[in-house]
């Protein structure tokens, strides 16, 4: 898989998903083998270029090159002037967010609520193509609502526009998360569009990745939330796709190094107590299936300090790596 001047290891990519794929989680799913990680959304709207939260996604300190970066917006200019801003800050290749469909995003007017207006479409695609010289792709879905499904006209604009790759994933935006991904529309698109063709929903299995990509001709796949706490699905995924053979779960004593090395990314990230509060959620997303991982949850929501969690972690797998027990979920993640 090859976008303008970077060649990637692989066609999988991890999907830029707020609060998630901040650099340490990036950097992880990159350890375990995914080609392309792409940020956290960075919003167009100049006045907040300088908060906290942006400043934190705008550090690439130590990130595997290409560093792709997502922006957010509905407005040509200042998406162009997003794109060079990122550019400065060490982008190389920018991912333009079409497929959003949180309220907050959408009401004002951007994310997957741009599919609404095909003409903006062209012009913040030609605007950001103009604006920087490093790649430009777009992430999207399949239109506003199941009546007004536009993909394919999409991806002829974007093509047209200058985008270099199209990530689709297969629902609308009134879809949400929730029925089932349509792989139809993505072949339908893939056949449509000269442009790479990234598949993205309801991809959680190294089979499931190559059911979807049988199915539509797709040139990879995203995966959002199936990655949180797995990051080695794409090590999964990459085998599968190579040889056919499935890889052997992890064992605690990967899973439990792996999660310790993260813990310390956040907290130096976020720092101490904001990186306590965003470690929960991924200590309960590793843990997620394991035996005990309930009761791990219940204390891990009861701790304020980084010393806490770590010595809360450490105790649990101390207990799970009496059997030596493999990562076995209880239950089938999400896509």
């Amino acid at each position: 898989m090859q976008i303008g001047p970077h060649v990637l290891r692989n066609s999988l990519f991890v999907a830029p998903m707020a609060g998630v794929t901040d650099r340490p989680f990036r950097n992880l799913c990159r350890r375990y083998g995914a080609g392309l990680a792409i940020s956290e959304m960075v919003t167009s709207r100049r006045e907040l270029w300088d908060s906290a939260k942006t400043r934190r996604r705008l550090d690439h300190a130590g990130e595997p090159e290409p560093v792709a970066v997502q922006i957010a917006g509905a407005e040509p200019r200042q998406m162009a002037d997003a794109a060079r801003f990122n550019v400065d800050h060490g982008a190389q290749i920018i991912d333009i967010n079409m497929g959003c469909p949180a309220k907050k995003v959408c009401n004002a007017a951007a994310g997957s609520a741009l599919l609404r207006d095909e003409d903006l479409v062209g012009r913040i695609i030609e605007a950001v193509v103009d604006a920087v010289e490093v790649p430009v792709t777009l992430k999207y879905r399949t239109g506003w609502d199941p009546l007004h499904r536009n993909a394919v006209r999409v991806a002829r604009i974007a093509e047209s526009a200058g985008a270099q790759l199209l990530t689709l994933h297969g629902r609308t935006r009134a879809c949400g998360f929730s029925g089932s991904a349509e792989y139809d529309t993505i072949r339908e698109v893939k056949r449509a569009t000269r442009l790479p063709v990234i598949a993205n929903g309801d991809i959680g299995t190294a089979e499931e990745a190559r059911r979807v990509l049988d199915h539509t001709g797709a040139d990879g796949v995203m995966i959002g939330r199936a990655a949180q706490g797995r990051p080695w699905l794409f090590r999964e995924i990459a085998s599968f796709l190579a040889t056919g053979e499935k890889v052997p779960a992890p064992p605690v004593q990967e899973i439990h190094a792996v999660l310790v090395h993260h813990l310390h990314e956040l907290y130096d990230l976020h720092g101490r107590d904001t990186g306590v509060r965003i470690a929960r959620k991924h200590i309960h997303w590793t843990t997620r299936g394991l035996p005990g991982w309930t009761e791990l949850r219940h204390e891990i929501n009861g701790l304020d300090t980084c010393d806490a969690q770590l010595a809360a972690v450490d105790r649990y797998f101390a207990m799970l790596a009496q059997d030596d027990r493999h990562l076995r979920p209880e239950e089938e993640l999400p896509a």
